[in-house]
């Protein structure tokens, strides 16, 4: 009878996520970003709210929003997208580490609704928070 190794192989995840808690921005620009960048790949992503920095591209809301000339509705949230810029850098960063092709990850983006301190004080001012989670998961 022979021995056999029975030595497990240990696959290598080829999915990167960022994970970002409590973050001061508002929820509804978030999610519309998140709802923008989702099934696009990083480079373009980061690249995209670069312009939104500048103010050359808005993004897409839904809702009562103005009309811009380039798309229909939208806005430009500035905070937000350099936000977002830095955990996309986090996320092609996290991708090297990992020996992962970054061109190859596509976005899923999700944000929920953190909860919201309160400033003591007078008037209990409450504060916007967000927790931000992106997952970069490979073409198929």
């Amino acid at each position: 009878m022979k021995m056999e190794n029975n030595k497990e192989k240990t696959e290598t995840k080829s999915e990167v996520v960022v994970r970002a808690r409590d973050v001061p921005v508002s929820t509804k620009q978030s999610m519309a970003i998140c709802r923008f960048i989702k099934h696009r790949k990083i480079d373009y992503s980061i690249g995209f709210l670069e312009d939104v920095i500048k103010m050359k591209k808005a993004v897409p809301m839904k809702g009562e929003i103005p009309h811009r000339r380039i798309i229909g509705t939208g806005r430009y949230p500035v905070k937000a997208a350099g936000i977002f810029i830095g955990l996309l850098k986090n996320l092609k960063a996290n991708a090297n580490v990992k020996n992962v092709d970054a061109s190859k990850l596509v976005i899923e983006a999700k944000c929920d609704r953190a909860p919201r301190p309160r400033k003591p004080g007078k008037y209990n001012r409450k504060f916007k928070r967000t927790h931000i989670e992106i997952k970069g998961v490979p073409i198929r």
